[in-house]
């Protein structure tokens, strides 16, 4: 069992930067891939990053360039550093733990309950 609470949302201009983190409970974080996800009002969540373990990550097209995941598996913690943002960017954001790094939202097991960010223009 894994829980997820996200913080570091808020309300930031546009061209602004945000960091979010997620922190885990349980001893076997390191074994898990770890995703962020979005959902804006009125639209389905959508992908925004995954990595597992290691170099490797991957973004969603839309915030590749801006946006970087990394991992503190000692501080059971991953983040999501957020800069250039945008007002499109605005949308709930969630942590979601599971086996793979991949943008499908029912390959994870386990969600945290979203943090705000707001970007305004």
């Amino acid at each position: 069992q894994v829980h997820l609470v996200e913080s570091g949302g808020g309300l930031v201009q546009a061209g602004g930067s945000l960091r979010l983190s997620c922190a885990a409970s349980g001893r076997t974080f390191s074994t898990y891939a770890m995703g962020w996800f979005r959902q804006a009002p009125g639209k389905e969540r959508e992908f925004v990053a995954a990595m597992r373990s290691g170099v490797n990550t991957y973004y969603a097209d839309s915030v590749k360039g801006r946006f970087s995941i990394s991992r503190d598996n000692a501080k059971n913690t991953v983040y999501l550093q957020m800069n250039r943002l945008k007002p499109e960017d605005t949308a709930v954001y969630y942590c979601a733990a599971g086996p793979w790094a991949t943008m499908m939202t029912n390959e994870y097991d386990y969600w945290g309950q979203g943090t705000q960010v707001t970007v305004s223009s």
